[in-house]
């Protein structure tokens, strides 16, 4: 049946159509990879958030590394959240561009941090060779990154959506200026966000995790120097909200944040202090919801147990400055 299907011209030329429509939907498709990251014997899960940091150890980055080490040691983590802005001001030129010894491997050197780093795309990510920091081939340098455009963590008592934010924002594509972004893999744009949306939203509902947590670059609130960011508060916040997520962390402003929805209980929180911030550079009329805003460098750690999450923001010397908890029984207590 096959052969005689074949064996006219209209019906190759349909075989061929249907063949490279299959071919084009993979390509479009976000689908997400999932990771199996099993928690430690008590059924405790920690983990340490930083974002916006690669700049070859410069504007205290170092440093951030160096208290990084020192908490994650304290807290036994079990791996390292990247909120994205990998690599400055660029992204990587390529597989081989020494940018990532120079602002990852030869920088988080302490060994508490030899644990997994699960990492997403940012904005400056976008503006190099993708591809490149995509590769399997930088696992081999370093077997600790782990970098895809949007997949799973999960934890058992908690699952991590790691969402490709950079593509919803319509200023990359209308107005880039002198910047060149890497479109390979994510065109067109809009079928690709709206196949996000939809493969995020299904993971959602059928997470059966006690506590969901949903990674991204932008942010969905802020009072930092880019703000919120309208596209997801149209499109991604809702999705949010209809499946009970209990956090969302960003980067993208260089500063350390929480806000609190004023329709869920999705907990806001920035931590883009990696490296470089932005001193004094703070949205006034946008503080609804805001409990906790530092403008200096730093990071943030997260505990979880079936009961609990814990929430806490360090600066670049790693004192605490602001420390949240809540629980599944009840609203919040704020300290």
């Amino acid at each position: 049946m096959l052969h005689r299907a074949m064996g006219s011209c209209g019906d190759k030329t349909m075989v061929l159509f249907l063949w490279l429509s299959v071919i084009y939907v993979c390509k479009i498709s976000a689908e997400f990879q999932r990771f199996e990251h099993p928690t430690k014997g008590d059924g405790t899960l920690r983990f340490l958030v930083v974002g916006d940091w690669g700049r070859k150890g410069e504007f205290n980055q170092s440093r951030v590394a160096f208290q990084m080490g020192r908490i994650g040691e304290e807290l036994d983590i079990d791996f390292v959240v990247s909120t994205g802005d990998n690599f400055y001001d660029d992204g990587l030129e390529g597989e081989d561009d020494p940018n990532f010894l120079d602002s990852f491997a030869n920088i988080y050197t302490a060994n508490s941090l030899q644990k997994q780093w699960f990492s997403v795309l940012g904005n400056h990510d976008y503006r190099g060779d993708v591809v490149a920091q995509l590769s399997p081939f930088l696992r081999k340098m370093d077997s600790r990154w782990l970098c895809l455009r949007s997949f799973v963590v999960d934890a058992e008592i908690g699952e991590l959506f790691f969402v490709d934010t950079t593509p919803f924002v319509d200023e990359y594509f209308s107005d880039p200026g002198e910047h060149k972004y890497d479109w390979r893999g994510v065109s067109p744009v809009n079928t690709y966000t709206a196949q996000l949306l939809n493969d995020l939203e299904l993971g959602l509902k059928e997470s059966r995790a006690r506590w969901k947590i949903v990674v991204g670059h932008h942010a969905i609130r802020s009072v930092g120097h880019h703000g919120d960011t309208q596209e997801l508060v149209d499109q991604l916040l809702p999705v949010l909200q209809a499946n009970n997520v209990d956090l969302y962390m960003n980067g993208h402003d260089h500063c350390l944040e929480r806000i609190s929805d004023s329709k869920s209980p999705i907990q806001f929180l920035t931590s883009g202090a990696g490296s470089k911030a932005w001193r004094g550079d703070v949205d006034e009329s946008n503080k609804e919801g805001l409990k906790f805003f530092y403008d200096g460098q730093g990071f943030m750690s997260v505990e979880l147990t079936r009961s609990d999450a814990k929430i806490v923001f360090y600066d670049v010397f790693g004192r605490v400055l602001h420390e949240w908890t809540t629980s599944k029984h009840y609203l919040h207590s704020e300290m």
